[in-house]
């Protein structure tokens, strides 16, 4: 027998004869890839927060009012945008997102500080939006931390207390933060990798359910299992090859953009990360073929896989720690391969810890394989009956 009529070959070339002949898997196996690594490196820009909008409710009036504007405007991750009479007036411009957050300074400031009393300036940031709270948080407390010291160092000093003796009274312990393996704090070094896959698993989940089940949408399952000389195996591994080959190049595409172009930190072989992708997406396509075998409806397996896809994002652990979930939800998360691809990641992203703690997460990739695989006579059984092909 000819190599090019073994029933493998018969069915790869079947499929890429259906992936030519329409512009619909051109734009969603590479235009959607290629889009989602454009988005996800362009999204955080330049990677921190810089410019919030903050407004200021200057009450006092006074060169020391503004001097600590003045202050406030100089750092980088805030830009005073606007001055209000009142505070219910400031607190609206927050409501409607205008600033993110304003600073009162009371009547009398500037006499209370200098005068020894005690002097408060209250500040009001939207919290609701997480991550502009935690940066605009920390930039009112940096530059009010050093105000508030202001009246016992201008004390210390009339009184002749060298700079040095003021410092070990005001500040006994000096603290110095070290971030590890992102020290510029870039929001793009710990979420472009993550997400970008994430993305890219809603994508292979749809198409492995999309090339599956228009087969049977569209009554040519037994013309595709007689290609395969009804071997469902061979039917399946033949029409995911060509898919798989492009998602694993797009992967790689996405792995060099982000490590090589945009540069960011890599603790390991460029090629070590790239054979984590490819066992990605091998497990992904197993997961995907698994929802598929179990509901071989067209209609009923795209919503799911939609909706499993999306839960990723979430149960990836990226934005929240899964181990501080509920603890079923941090069970539930262990049945997704994106869990296990972002744990592998990790280990070798911010350190390259080395197999022995990535183990069990590359056997668990594995591990998705074998679902798909015994329920594949199911699916044999269910492209054979047709009883599928007519729901809506």
């Amino acid at each position: 027998m000819k190599q090019s009529d073994r029933p493998f070959y018969r069915v790869l070339k079947r499929e890429l004869n259906r992936m030519v002949s329409r512009r619909l898997y051109f734009g969603v196996c590479i235009g959607l890839p290629l889009f989602c690594i454009l988005f996800m490196n362009t999204i955080f820009g330049s990677g921190q927060m810089e410019d919030i909008p903050v407004g200021i409710v200057d009450m006092d009036q006074t060169a020391t009012s503004r001097q600590i504007t003045r202050t406030l405007a100089a750092v980088p991750t805030s830009r005073v945008a606007a001055y209000y009479a009142d505070p219910i007036e400031a607190r609206e411009a927050v409501q409607k997102k205008e600033i993110y957050a304003y600073l009162v300074i009371p009547n009398n400031f500037e006499s209370d500080l200098l005068g020894g009393r005690n002097a408060t300036l209250p500040y009001y940031y939207h919290y609701a939006l997480l991550s502009v709270g935690v940066e605009i948080h920390s930039a009112f407390e940096t530059v009010l931390q050093m105000l508030s010291m202001t009246p016992l160092v201008v004390a210390g000093a009339s009184m002749g207390t060298s700079e040095q003796q003021i410092e070990s009274v005001i500040l006994p312990v000096n603290l110095e933060a070290h971030p590890l393996f992102n020290p510029s704090l870039d929001y793009s070094i710990y979420l472009d990798n993550p997400f970008f896959f994430v993305l890219l698993q809603v994508i292979v989940l749809l198409v492995t359910a999309y090339v599956l089940g228009i087969e049977i949408k569209f009554k040519t399952s037994d013309d595709w299992l007689a290609a395969a000389d009804n071997n469902i195996f061979i039917a399946v591994a033949g029409k995911l090859l060509p898919y798989t080959v492009i998602f694993i190049i797009m992967g790689i595409l996405g792995n060099y953009v982000m490590f090589g172009i945009m540069d960011i930190p890599l603790n390991a072989s460029f090629w070590s990360v790239n054979l984590t992708t490819a066992l990605f997406i091998v497990s992904t396509q197993a997961f995907g073929v698994f929802f598929f075998s179990l509901f071989p409806a067209l209609s009923i397996i795209i919503s799911i896989v939609s909706m499993v896809g999306s839960l990723g994002a979430t149960l990836s652990g990226v934005t929240f720690p899964v181990i501080y979930m509920h603890p079923i939800i941090y069970y539930l998360s262990f049945l997704f391969p994106v869990r296990h691809f972002v744990e592998i990641n990790q280990n070798i992203l911010y350190g390259d810890y080395g197999f022995p703690y990535a183990w069990e997460n590359v056997a668990a990739l594995l591990i998705f394989i074998l679902p798909a695989l015994l329920l594949l006579p199911h699916l044999k059984k269910a492209a054979l009956s047709h009883k599928y092909e007519d729901i809506e």
